[in-house]
C-alpha cells in the first residue's frame, strides 16, 4: 500500500539517522525522537503537491516528511540518494510478501497431502499422452503435485533467504558521499551500512551496488513465482480433465450455476481461474528480464515504472492463486465408480501378459496362449470400437474352453490393486520422508482456512 511504503521510508530515515548519530555525526536526540514521532504523520494530499512542482516522488516526501518535522528537517536524508529508500523498501516488501506466500502455499501441500493420504491404495488408470496406460492410484498421482509444490516452497524459501539488503551506498554505490560525512573514515561507513542493515532485519547486504541493488534481484524472485504458476497450471488442468472424465471435481456449491443455458453443467471454474491468473503470473518474468538487461552502468530510470508494475502483479497475482488452489484442495470430490468403470474397460486388455503367464505355469504354450489372446482381444476392441459396447474380453476368455485350467483365477488376476505396483508405498514414504517434514515450520497456519471470493 501507498502508507506502508511511504512508512517504511521515513522508517529508513530514521534508521539512518539513528546510525550516523552512534557513529558520530551531530543530529540531536530531539531530531530523533521527532522523526519517531510521525513516523505515521504522512500528509498524502501535500505529498501529491510536491511531487506534482518537483517531478521526484522521493524529495517530495522529503519535503513533507521534513514539514512535519522542523527540527529534524536539514538531517532528514543526509547522505542518501534515492535509491536508499526506493530500492530498500523494495527489498523490504520483496521479504514481507514472500513471507506471506510461503503459509499458504503450506497449506495448499497439507491439504493435498491429506487428500493423498486418505486414496494412496484407490486404483485408478493412469495416462500417458492421455492415452490409457498402466494403473496407478488416486493418492500417487496427487504425489507428482505434491512434489513441484514442494519444490516450489523449497524455492521460495531459497530466494527468501538469499535476499540481500542494498544498504547505504550512495549515488553511484561507491559510499562517497557516507565517506566525506565521516571525514575518510573508511571503518565507520561500513559500521553505517552493518548498523542499517541490521536494524531492517536482514543478515547481509551487497557489498557492490550501483545506484541501484542488481536487477537480477528481480529475476529471481519473479522466476520462483512463474515456476509456481507453472505448477499451478499443470495441477489445475489435471483436475480439469478429470473433471471431465468425470472422476474428480473440485468443490461446486449447492446453488452454484454451470452455465446459464445447460442447467447440468458444472464447470471447474475455479480451477479454470487458477490456469487462466497461472498464465499471466508465468509471462511477467520477462519484466524483469528484459530490465535486467537495458540497465545501463551504474543505472538507468526505464526500470521504475516497470518494476511499480509486475513486482506488484506476480505477488498479487500468485496470492490469489494460492487462495483458490487452497480452496479447491480442500474439497475435492472422487468418484470411485466411474473410475473403477474405466478401469475394468480398459484392465482385460493389461492384464493379457499376466493371463498368458498364468497359463504357461498351468502347463500351456506360450506362443498358442499369445495367438489366442491377440484374436480375443481384436475381438473385443472391435466390440468397443465399431460397435459402442463394453470390454467383453474376460467374458471371451471364460467362454473359452482353452483357457479353463485358469479359468478359477481370473478374479485374482483382475484385481486392479495387482496393477498399481509400488504406488501406495511409495505415497506412504513420500509424504513421512520428504512432505511433513517440509511443512513442520508452518504447523501453527495449518488450520487457516482458504478465504475465497467468488
Amino acid at each position: 500500500s501507498e502508507r506502508y511504503k511511504f512508512r517504511t521510508w521515513r522508517q529508513l530515515w530514521l534508521w539512518l539517522a539513528e546510525a550516523e548519530q552512534t557513529l558520530g555525526l551531530p543530529i540531536a536526540d530531539e531530531q530523533i525522537q521527532e522523526m519517531k514521532s510521525n513516523l505515521d504523520n504522512i500528509d498524502f494530499k501535500m505529498a501529491a503537491e510536491e511531487e506534482k512542482q518537483l517531478r521526484h516522488d522521493v524529495m517530495a516526501h522529503v519535503h513533507t516528511f521534513g514539514h512535519c518535522c522542523p527540527k529534524a528537517a536539514g538531517i532528514i536524508h543526509l547522505g542518501a540518494t534515492s535509491c536508499y529508500v526506493g530500492d530498500n523498501t523494495d527489498l523490504i516488501i520483496l521479504r514481507n510478501a514472500l513471507d506471506l506466500l510461503l503459509p499458504k502455499l503450506a497449506r495448499v501441500i497439507s491439504r493435498l497431502a491429506d487428500f493423498a493420504k486418505e486414496r494412496a491404495d484407490l486404483p485408478t488408470l493412469g495416462f500417458t499422452h492421455f492415452q490409457p496406460a498402466q494403473l496407478t492410484t488416486v493418492g500417487k498421482r496427487c504425489c507428482l503435485w505434491i512434489q513441484d509444490l514442494c519444490m516450489d516452497l523449497q524455492n521460495l524459501n531459497r530466494v527468501r533467504d538469499d535476499l540481500r539488503f542494498r544498504g547505504v551506498k550512495g549515488t553511484t554505490g561507491t559510499q562517497a558521499s557516507f565517506l566525506e560525512l565521516f571525514e575518510g573514515d573508511h571503518q565507520k561507513v561500513e559500521q553505517l551500512d552493518k548498523m542499517v542493515t541490521e536494524k531492517a532485519g536482514f543478515k547481509r547486504a551487497f557489498i557492490i551496488t550501483g545506484q541501484t541493488y542488481t536487477r537480477k534481484v528481480d529475476i529471481e524472485v519473479l522466476s520462483v513465482l512463474a515456476s509456481l504458476g507453472a505448477s499451478v497450471h499443470k495441477i489445475c488442468t489435471d483436475i480439469r480433465l478429470l473433471a471431465n472424465l468425470k472422476e474428480m471435481e473440485e468443490p461446486f456449491e449447492k446453488q452454484q450455476i454451470g452455465s446459464s443455458a445447460m442447467a447440468y453443467k458444472r464447470n471447474p471454474m475455479r480451477s479454470e481461474r487458477c490456469c487462466s491468473l497461472a498464465r499471466h503470473l508465468m509471462t511477467l518474468i520477462m519484466d524483469p528480464l528484459q530490465t535486467a538487461s537495458v540497465q545501463w552502468f551504474e543505472r538507468t530510470l526505464d526500470d521504475s515504472a516497470n518494476r511499480r508494475i509486475c513486482l506488484a502483479e506476480a505477488f498479487l497475482t500468485a496470492d490469489t492463486i494460492l487462495n483458490t488452489l487452497q480452496n479447491i484442495s480442500e474439497g475435492l470430490v472422487v468418484y470411485p465408480k466411474v473410475i473403477e468403470r474405466r478401469i475394468q474397460q480398459e484392465l482385460p486388455f493389461m492384464a493379457t501378459e499376466n493371463i498368458i503367464m498364468a497359463m504357461v505355469k498351468a502347463g500351456g504354450n506360450r506362443q498358442d496362449c499369445h495367438e489366442k489372446i491377440r484374436v480375443l482381444s481384436q475381438q473385443a476392441a472391435a466390440v468397443v470400437k465399431q460397435e459402442g459396447g463394453d470390454n467383453d474380453l474376460i467374458e471371451r476368455i471364460k467362454a473359452d474352453a482353452y483357457f479353463s485350467p485358469i479359468h478359477s483365477q481370473l478374479d485374482q488376476v483382475l484385481d486392479p490393486s495387482s496393477f498399481t505396483g509400488r504406488a501406495p508405498q511409495q505415497v506412504r514414504r513420500f509424504l513421512e520422508e520428504e512432505v511433513y517434514p517440509l511443512l513442520k515450520p508452518y504447523e501453527s497456519v495449518m488450520k487457516v482456512k482458504a478465504e475465497l471470493h467468488l
